[in-house]
C-alpha cells in the first residue's frame, strides 16, 4: 500500500471517529428512556458499520475504539465506558467474522452486531454485580438489538450505495 493511500485511510478514519462521536452525543441528547436498562438507539454504530465496509476492519476498529473511549469518558463515566467497550468489541468481532463469510447482508451483519453488543454489555453487568439474574433482561435486549440493528443496517446500506466507489477501499456488499 502506498503512503498516499495510508494517509487517505487515516484521514477518513479520523473523520469517521469524529462523526461517530457526534452521533454518540446526539444519542445522549435524544430523550429515549425505555423501561429496560441498556436499550439504546445505537446510531453511532452506523459510522462503525460504514467504516467496516469502506475502510476495512483495521481502520474501523480504530474508529470504534476512539468513539467508545472518548464518548464513554465524556458522556457515560468509567462504568459506562466499560459497558460500551465490552459491547463494542463483542459487536465488532461478530460483524467482522460475519462479513468475512460473504453470506450476510449489511443489515444482517448489523442486526447480529446489535445483539452481540447487548450480550457484551450484559456479561459485563453480570460480572460487576456478581449476579446472573441480570440475564432476565436479555430477551428484551435481543429484540432491541435486532430492531436497532435492522434500522442501522438499512441506513448503512443506502449510505454505502451513495459513497463513491472510486474512493472505496473495500467493496460494499448489500
Amino acid at each position: 500500500m502506498d503512503t498516499n493511500s495510508s494517509t487517505k485511510k487515516l484521514t477518513i478514519a479520523a473523520l469517521m471517529a469524529a462523526l461517530a462521536l457526534i452521533f454518540s452525543y446526539i444519542e445522549v441528547l435524544i430523550p429515549f428512556h425505555p423501561a429496560i436498562p441498556g436499550i439504546k438507539l445505537g446510531i453511532a454504530n452506523l459510522v462503525i458499520l460504514v467504516s467496516l465496509y469502506f475502510l476495512g476492519a483495521k481502520y474501523a476498529l480504530i474508529v470504534n475504539l476512539v468513539r467508545v473511549l472518548v464518548a464513554g469518558l465524556l458522556f457515560n463515566g468509567l462504568f459506562g465506558a466499560a459497558y460500551s467497550l465490552a459491547g463494542a468489541l463483542a459487536s465488532f468481532l461478530v460483524m467482522v467474522l460475519l462479513k468475512k463469510t460473504n453470506i450476510f447482508s449489511v443489515t444482517g451483519i448489523s442486526m447480529a452486531g446489535g445483539v452481540a453488543h447487548n450480550l457484551g454489555q450484559i456479561l459485563v453487568a453480570a460480572a460487576l454485580v456478581s449476579n446472573i439474574k441480570i440475564f432476565v433482561y436479555f430477551p428484551a435486549l435481543i429484540i432491541s438489538g435486532v430492531i436497532s440493528g435492522a434500522v442501522i443496517g438499512i441506513v448503512a446500506y443506502f449510505v454505502l450505495k451513495k459513497l463513491p466507489q472510486s474512493a472505496a477501499f473495500e467493496s460494499p456488499a448489500a
